[in-house]
């Protein structure tokens, strides 16, 4: 009867992950909880959210322990979908200053009905 071996992990780098995890979501609770505001807060909850998913793909997912194309074809969309949004965001602010340059202040305000 042949017998087929497959990679075995220790359980300590699941333990010390699961604990990172604790550690960024207190974190993340910190930062409602300290009350910061503006972009400081988002970056924060965002940075924070990124590595939590990322480490959680990483280790509990086992795409650290993939080849490179399948990491290649998991991540590439949701990274080239980031970066036309992040395109998106300054083509919008160009926008309203091209807007605002051309048709004069009142013409970016919202209208109202």
């Amino acid at each position: 009867m042949a017998q087929e071996s497959g990679q075995q992990h220790p359980l300590s780098i699941y333990f010390w992950i699961w604990g990172l995890l604790f550690v960024f979501s207190f974190f993340s609770y910190m930062v409602d909880y300290m009350n910061f505001q503006g972009a400081l807060r988002w970056t924060l909850i965002l940075v924070f959210m990124f590595l939590k998913a990322g480490f959680i793909v990483a280790i509990f997912m086992h795409l650290a322990w993939e080849r490179l194309a399948l990491k290649v074809v998991i991540l590439g969309p949701p990274i080239a979908l980031l970066v036309l949004v992040l395109l998106m965001a300054f083509e919008g602010d160009y926008t309203l200053a091209t807007r605002i340059d051309f048709f004069g202040e009142g013409a970016a305000a919202p209208v109202h009905d």
